[in-house]
């Protein structure tokens, strides 16, 4: 067992820094406040290589592996998680799922597009009434021939109403249930895609989810993803994918609060010292140090068993469920570290604690991940 980066893994993990340092960082307060995405940002992660890090050079990405990925989320969600999450859904569930899954002509027309930053993409699962049961799909895509009739809402649509390209799951054979599923790609200029209003959300501010409707769309069938009723099983490879990118935003999360409680506890007096030298602010630090570790070595086993060809559907879910508690926990107590100050937005924990909720949430909730986990303990 080795524990250490390569050099590649420590460059890549010092340029996600730098870039969050120099490009984040500023303006960050004022995006979340005005729910103003991070558009130039975006951009410039593009140019970096940051938006398709995990695609083929041959199709313009930076052909790296999951561990790279990882890293390079961490420290990015460590200043602004909305900005983050923009990276997450292009990498984990947009790029790679057209690169694993995508014929050779979708590749070539979409993937160097998406992994340069010169857009980016949406992934379309979620519905009023299809949430954690994304079986119940109401969006239907019905057979027309040479093209799918497409009618339906989609909720929660991260990137969605900057995205160019969408990859939207609908029913087209309701008697087949998840076998009657099928894997889209459309664009916001086909007639009858909608985007509905901004949702306004507690955290994550500066990324935009909307709603989307669908009325009378009509997509040809060299636009579906895999063979006819793959879209569910399309669906569940890639979000098991996307997990380890939402685990690895936690984990940036958690990391990043932690150092700034913990810078703040150097600086902060009271009753004479530094509050650190109190026992009951170095134990906060040293439970948020202890937690954040066993995170990021679920985050990079998650990350290590995906780059390996083995099964990561537990390892990472497991990474999503810890690491988005600690998150949650963590910011929570950088908030109670800083004290008054913490609820004060200059500070940014505050942020942060908002921002940590939303990783228990998306790309499926904690209890279904201890669903997933806890099938596959039974199983043994």
């Amino acid at each position: 067992m080795n524990f250490s980066l390569t050099d590649e893994h420590k460059m890549i993990q010092q340029a996600a820094r730098d870039f969050a340092q120099t490009e984040l960082l500023p303006g960050v307060i004022e995006r979340d406040e005005n729910q103003i995405f991070p558009t130039e940002q975006v951009k410039k992660m593009g140019e970096l290589g940051f938006m398709g890090m995990m695609v083929d050079p041959k199709y313009g990405g930076s052909g790296l592996d999951t561990i790279s990925y990882v890293l390079a989320m961490e420290e990015i969600s460590k200043i602004d998680a909305s900005a983050s999450v923009v990276m997450s859904v292009n990498n984990s569930l947009v790029c790679w799922g057209l690169q694993t899954f995508g014929t050779e002509e979708q590749k070539q027309e979409w993937l160097p597009k998406l992994a340069s930053g010169e857009i980016h993409g949406a992934f379309c699962l979620s519905e009023p009434e299809a949430g954690s049961d994304a079986t119940s799909q109401k969006t239907t895509a019905i057979d027309m021939g040479d093209y799918y009739l497409v009618n339906g809402t989609k909720n929660w649509i991260t990137n969605g109403g900057t995205a160019s390209f969408y990859i939207v799951i609908a029913q087209t054979d309701i008697d087949k249930k998840s076998r009657g599923i099928n894997a889209l790609i459309m664009t916001k200029d086909m007639p009858g895609f909608a985007i509905g209003p901004k949702e306004q959300k507690m955290g994550i501010r500066g990324s935009d989810t909307h709603s989307l409707l669908f009325t009378d769309v009509k997509v040809p069938k060299t636009n579906r993803i895999g063979e006819d009723g793959f879209g569910f099983k399309f669906a569940m490879k890639t979000l098991a994918g996307g997990r380890i990118g939402i685990a690895a935003q936690a984990l940036g999360i958690a990391s990043g609060a932690y150092e700034l409680a913990l810078k703040y506890s150097k600086e902060r007096k009271a009753f004479g010292t530094e509050i650190c030298n109190h026992q009951a602010i170095a134990f906060k630090l040293a439970d948020m140090a202890v937690s954040i570790e066993a995170a990021r070595h679920l985050c990079l086993k998650a990350a290590w068993d995906k780059d390996n060809h083995h099964n990561y559907d537990i390892s990472g879910a497991m990474a999503k469920l810890y690491a988005s508690q600690v998150a949650m926990d963590t910011a929570v107590e950088a908030v109670q570290i800083h004290g008054g100050n913490g609820y004060v937005k200059e500070y940014h924990v505050e942020r942060m604690m908002r921002d940590a909720k939303i990783t228990q949430i998306y790309e499926g909730t904690s209890e279904i991940q201890k669903i997933v986990i806890s099938r596959a303990v039974l199983a043994d």
